[in-house]
């Protein structure tokens, strides 16, 4: 086994408190990192390889798997979408990057991903926490993926279309809460110095090339030096200025889809490390939400899909988390009235399309929570002439909803010509609306308690068609 000395550049520590070390390695294929345990006993890691799945249309990277070896113990582990650390032979680990995504990104290497390494990986002692406890809250005042809208480092939805126009693919590296234009509260996730509001910006911001001010954007410095980006504000609250010292949970703005939102309402929330470096902070989002909602019961059935006709879809459910507990049962419910048990499934698709299959978990509590993978479908020979829209639907409130409330829903289609959005509420009623530059919007009042899957789909001139889904939960 090779061992090598690396050098500062591929070291780093994220240090929190005496508890809190997690240590971030890039390595290359064959190097090995020894890992000091708090007890003084060292893991020696080595990275021995790295697959990484791209499309054949957009060459995106869509998925990436690393094998590694732990003291002997071998274990392929995926990479920084929707995925939690596991435990590996006495050492809590996860992958945050393979080369591949920094390799063909349209915004060039924002994690400062270095050329001559595979694979960016990161270590914690097996009980130690993922983030400093209670230092990180949950940013938008919603309840739990309100709505499909991606994260992580899923390519957008245009990059899939639009392969033959661009070289390079936008990895969504940040994270997008989608929600209600103009309604859901955006709340500082961290106590911090606000360094830069709107168009106003703190003048020693100049050193730091990460922070782009922006009329529709705060940035915010915790004490730690970490820098959070809130992005797509429809508003700033006026007392939110540079210099302003703000606590976690102080609300500091409204969601929207200003600036490069794409038309999507959403919050974009960006966590970049001291050295500017972006950071794969799913998990730590994953823990605030769980710090705020102990016992949560999440599903996932993410990242979205990409697909030519044809091809087999792996949909994978295993990424849910039941905090607390153990999740009992997987359950599959498709477009097309088929169904299947089990976290992993495989699915073909015979015309190019949008679609929304439905995840429903159960826990060994008997508690229900439901997501939705979206598989986006193309047809090989003619991505472009047949490419099928794309729906963004949103609605609030998403919690403590009660029967006979108004349950406000707004819809926008994109890449699409002709036709109309076509509700289905999940209790009976449907409903229709036309969005075309703007979301068209439409309510209902569901009159008994209940989770509702509330589906819309649009259909174009080019005979495929997108369907989306959310679903309302009403209590009693």
């Amino acid at each position: 086994m090779k061992q090598v000395i690396l050098s500062l550049a591929a070291v780093f520590l994220f240090v929190f408190s005496a508890t809190s070390q997690p240590v971030i390695v890039d390595l290359a294929i064959n190097e090995t990192y020894q890992f000091e345990l708090p007890d003084g006993s060292v893991k020696s890691i080595q990275l021995k390889a790295v697959n990484e799945t791209v499309d054949p249309l957009r060459h995106a990277v869509r998925e990436a798997m690393v094998k590694i070896i732990v003291d002997g113990e071998q274990a392929t582990i995926p990479t920084a979408l929707y995925t939690m650390p596991q435990i590996v032979n006495g050492v809590k680990l996860d992958c945050a990057l393979t080369k591949g995504f920094p390799g063909n990104s349209s915004h060039g290497n924002a994690w400062g991903f270095p050329a001559d390494k595979d694979a960016r990986l990161r270590f914690w002692a097996p009980d130690a926490p993922l983030f400093e406890p209670g230092r990180l809250g949950y940013p938008v005042k919603q309840r739990w993926f309100a709505s499909d809208t991606q994260m992580c480092n899923e390519p957008a939805y245009v990059d899939a279309a639009d392969s033959p126009q661009y070289e390079n693919v936008y990895y969504h590296y940040g994270y997008d809460f989608g929600g209600y234009d103009m309604m859901v509260p955006v709340v500082a996730a961290t106590n911090g110095r606000v360094i830069s509001a709107g168009d106003a910006i703190l003048p020693e911001v100049d050193d730091m090339p990460h922070v782009k001010q922006r009329y529709d954007v705060i940035y915010i410095r915790d004490d730690a030096g970490w820098v959070y980006r809130y992005s797509h504000l429809h508003a700033i609250l006026p007392q939110i200025e540079p210099g302003v010292r703000v606590k976690k949970g102080d609300w500091i703005g409204i969601l929207g889809k200003e600036g490069a939102s794409g038309g999507w309402s959403h919050l974009h929330f960006g966590v970049h490390a001291p050295n500017g470096n972006i950071v794969y902070a799913y998990p730590f989002i994953v823990d605030a939400y769980l710090q705020e909602h102990p016992g949560a019961l999440l599903a996932v059935a993410r990242p979205h899909k990409f697909a030519v006709v044809g091809a087999a879809v792996r949909l994978d459910g295993s990424n849910s988390i039941c905090d607390g507990g153990s999740i009992e049962s997987y359950q599959w419910e498709f477009h097309n009235g088929e169904t299947a048990s089990g976290p992993v499934v495989i699915r073909t698709y015979d015309k190019p399309g949008v679609y929304s299959e439905i995840l429903r978990i159960q826990d060994d509590k008997g508690r229900e929570a439901v997501d939705f993978a979206v598989v986006q479908v193309f047809d090989a020979d003619k991505p472009m002439e047949l490419a099928p829209p794309s729906i963004n639907v949103t609605y609030w409130p998403t919690t403590e909803i009660k029967p006979g409330q108004e349950v406000f829903f707004k819809t926008r289609t994109f890449r699409c010509e002709g036709g109309s959005e076509i509700w289905d509420f999940g209790d009976g009623a449907f409903g229709k609306t036309k969005s075309k530059d703007e979301y068209a919007t439409v309510s209902h009042h569901y009159q008994e308690p209940g989770t509702y899957i509330v589906t819309v789909r649009r259909r174009s001139t080019n005979d495929t068609t997108a369907m989306a889904r959310v679903y309302v939960v009403v209590e009693e």
